[in-house]
């Protein structure tokens, strides 16, 4: 994906004009990598859930207890995403910190399950609040 790609991607998801398909893994690291370097104003931990709340209902969909928004998956996502763009330069744009993300672990959709399991991380306490990693610690 390219800068210009991301930053459609971008204006899009918070247009709550991108189309749902488009809505993929890649697309929440992309979405989420964007605002790290190109939006000091905005604090994803703090901002990303309502951003996501509202981008799923103009899709229509639910959030709730079984599904739509889910925080411990967003919250894990973002302390990992920090943590890798912590590796990479300083004037990294988005594209080339997506290409790193997408090429490590990360990059698999069930990296998760590294660090929880199954059952923890899709009960409903998880999807509406932090719950830590039954499995293994994040790494700090």
């Amino acid at each position: 994906m390219t800068d210009d790609e991301i930053d459609g991607l971008v204006d899009g998801f918070l247009r709550c004009t991108l189309p749902k398909e488009e809505w993929t893994h890649a697309a929440h690291f992309a979405g989420a990598l964007w605002l790290m370097l190109r939006r000091p104003d905005v604090q994803p931990e703090r901002d990303m859930p309502g951003m996501i709340r509202r981008y799923n209902e103009s899709v229509g969909g639910v959030n709730s207890d079984s599904s739509g928004y889910h925080e411990t998956i967003t919250q894990a996502s973002l302390h990992m995403a920090r943590r890798l763009l912590a590796t990479l330069p300083a004037d990294v744009t988005p594209a080339a910190a997506l290409s790193a993300l997408m090429a490590s672990p990360l990059g698999n959709k069930d990296w998760l399950f590294t660090y929880w399991s199954r059952d923890v991380l899709m009960a409903p306490d998880a999807r509406l609040a932090w719950v830590a990693p039954d499995l293994r610690a994040l790494p700090a």
